[in-house]
């Protein structure tokens, strides 16, 4: 196997650096992009650099020179904020990103997007990539994440530069830091409280199955297999847990008890409509004081939401490699 040299935006993240960690096992150099410093990617053979990819490309775009190709994994995830920082890191950081492989004859770039982009806050169940965007959205993140997945798409000519967006949905694993982390935190501080009758169905993917399929997608670009050019993909474990169901089972394995506390959606959007409306008005004065709860998120915690990854084993040969009983065996036996 030839060795190949590959830029990773967001290096230093959950994805990123997991990313960068397969890619260096496989022989391949690694440099990670990223705005703070992770001086332990030093430990796996990745090379790294502090880069805002807001700022102005032509600063940092020698990084890329030489490179078979990009992950770009970079993103701004929070629930609340300005929606200029959403915009600055998710568009324009991504339009720079696109800019920079143009400008170093980059071919191939693979985007890390996310189910969210299609989120209307109906019941989602089995959807494929042709559920069109929303006209409205709930929140800055998936607005300004939709946003970059269609330049992205749209950078696509098949020649110079050839794209792929994949969309995983709820990454979690060993290392994790949001999903678990963000769950047992809630928790510990009784802030957890079932949202719905509880019996949603949602799509969660392993740390290990989102890498596979971001090497896959990579090799599609470099294997010039035309079908990917330019197309997103849900990536998922292909096997829907019950949401609140397998939260639980998240609380025993870290000796917590079940949740016992519920509410139902239409309070809890009520509740998160007053709880937004504080904080728009703090953040008009300044002060960035997210709320416990919003309507992205009640909606996200109450609706089933899985989807179809039929195009992504047909066309970039995903399949996961792990059950959901394996998985959870695997991030939380000791």
């Amino acid at each position: 196997m030839s060795t190949k040299r590959y830029v990773i935006t967001g290096g230093g993240g959950f994805v990123g650096k997991a990313l960068g960690k397969a890619l260096r096992a496989e022989g391949h150099s690694v440099v990670a992009l990223a705005r703070s410093a992770y001086p332990e990617l030093a430990t796996f053979g990745i090379e790294s650099a502090r880069v805002d990819i807001s700022s102005d490309p032509k600063t940092w775009q020698s990084l890329l020179e030489g490179a078979d190709g990009v992950f770009h994994t970079a993103a701004k995830v929070d629930m609340w904020g300005a929606y200029d920082d959403f915009f600055q890191v998710n568009v324009v950081g991504t339009g720079n990103v696109i800019a920079a492989c143009r400008a170093t004859g980059v071919r191939n770039l693979v985007f890390t997007s996310s189910p969210s982009v299609i989120h209307d806050g109906n019941d989602l169940r089995g959807v494929d990539e042709s559920y069109p965007y929303p006209k409205h959205f709930d929140a800055f993140y998936p607005q300004t994440k939709a946003q970059a997945e269609q330049e992205v798409l749209a950078a696509n000519n098949g020649e110079t530069l050839r794209t792929v967006s994949l969309r995983p949905h709820l990454i979690w694993g060993p290392d994790d830091t949001n999903l678990i982390p963000t769950i047992l935190e809630r928790a510990r501080a009784g802030r957890l409280t079932r949202i719905g009758k509880g019996d949603n169905f949602v799509d969660v993917t392993f740390i290990d199955d989102c890498v596979q399929a971001h090497i896959q997608a990579m090799k599609a670009l470099e294997e010039d297999k035309k079908q990917a050019h330019g197309k997103a993909y849900f990536i998922t474990q292909g096997e829907p847990v019950k949401m609140w169901a397998w939260i639980d089972e998240v609380l025993a394995a870290h000796a917590l008890p079940p949740l016992s506390k519920s509410i139902s959606t239409k309070v809890a959007m009520g509740v998160a409509y007053v709880m937004e409306t504080i904080s728009k008005a703090l953040l008009v004065c300044g002060v960035n004081k997210p709320p416990l709860l919003t309507r992205f998120l009640v909606s996200e915690m109450a609706t089933d939401h899985y989807f179809s990854i039929e195009a992504a084993a047909r066309e970039l040969g995903y399949k996961p490699c792990l059950t959901m009983k394996e998985a959870m065996r695997r991030t939380f036996t000791k």
